[in-house]
């Protein structure tokens, strides 16, 4: 007879069928659900042993009803979406795909600095509306050579950041304060405070989490301290950067451009001021979601519920959160 095991899995939002396979070659019951509702979140997740989840909120009335819930697996790096604090008081496990998207959010970040440094879509326009000729009353457009990034954020991906910047030839400065400067300077990078790093950057691309100490961290005080020049990136999550502040630095020319993969609200708003603007690139946030890369976290968040369920020696601690449960 074939072994059926008794835990049931909860994936919340469809992922790439190479997650599912890791529940079906292991006997692992499991369903999806496309619900993004609250109230039939806490009835389809009440009897759950784990839970992958992708954007959805997973708020404390949800997690509460679910007496026998053991982890809770983020199809990403990002968990604002999930009450962290009640599943740390509880004892239950968050589990992230720390290795699955670096390089596909840093590949992103790339294509946004050249394609605002170069002037890619006005170049493109242009030919298309067979003014090939006036290509001299196109704006000034640059090279990465020997530019200036601070990058706010030294983790996976923002090392993976670095590494191609390195390759541009790029001087490239890191500010986090959970890595040694000692670290950052064995990378051939140089560490820096914010304070100098905001007043000599070209450019500044954003790898952190957002909380209550990176809400608004890039405001209106900040936008003043920047250069004229500065082309800014987005790729983390919105409510970092103060959307009124970019907006005013963007049209009045305090800096030169913006790539945004998030926002404040997701989606926008119809009609969001930084529509209006041609000195923006707006995707969204889709950075994470190349076939690589839906892949990658897809099979990873399952791995994380699977083998934390199981006790596997195979888990990997390092992509668990609130560690301090288990250890």
């Amino acid at each position: 007879m074939e072994y059926k095991s008794s835990m049931k899995v909860g994936v919340v939002g469809e992922i790439h069928p190479s997650g599912y396979e890791i529940f079906e070659n292991n006997n692992i019951e499991y369903f999806v659900t496309n619900s993004k509702e609250e109230d039939q979140l806490t009835i389809e997740l009440s009897d759950v042993d784990g839970i992958v989840v992708r954007t959805v909120k997973l708020s404390k009335k949800v997690l509460s009803n679910a007496k026998k819930l053991k982890v809770v697996a983020r199809h990403g790096v990002g968990y604002d979406n999930v009450d962290y604090n009640f599943l740390n008081e509880n004892k239950i496990a968050l589990a992230i795909t720390g290795t699955a998207n670096a390089v596909s959010v840093s590949e992103h970040v790339m294509t946004m600095m050249l394609c605002l440094t170069k002037n890619i879509y006005e170049s493109d326009k242009l030919v298309k509306l067979n003014k090939f000729k006036e290509k001299a009353n196109l704006p000034n457009f640059f090279e990465l050579y020997q530019k200036k990034i601070l990058i706010l954020g030294f983790g996976r991906i923002g090392k993976e950041l670095a590494k191609r910047c390195m390759a541009f030839d790029m001087e490239i400065y890191i500010h986090d304060p959970f890595i040694s400067e000692d670290e950052i300077r064995s990378m051939n990078y140089i560490p820096t405070d914010k304070e100098t790093g905001f007043k000599i950057a070209d450019y500044i691309s954003i790898h952190l989490p957002l909380n209550s100490e990176t809400k608004d961290l890039l405001s209106y005080e900040e936008f003043e301290s920047f250069k004229s020049n500065l082309i800014l990136i987005n790729t983390a999550r919105g409510g970092i950067v103060n959307e009124n502040a970019l907006f005013d630095a963007l049209k009045n020319k305090k800096i030169l451009a913006a790539g945004l993969d998030v926002f404040e609200t997701e989606p926008p708003i119809e009609n969001h001021m930084l529509f209006s603007l041609q000195n923006t690139l707006l995707t969204p946030h889709n950075s994470a979601l190349t076939l690589e890369c839906r892949k990658r976290m897809a099979t990873e968040s399952c791995e994380n519920v699977f083998n934390f369920l199981t006790k596997s020696k195979n888990l990997n601690k390092s992509n668990i959160i609130n560690l301090n449960i288990i250890s």
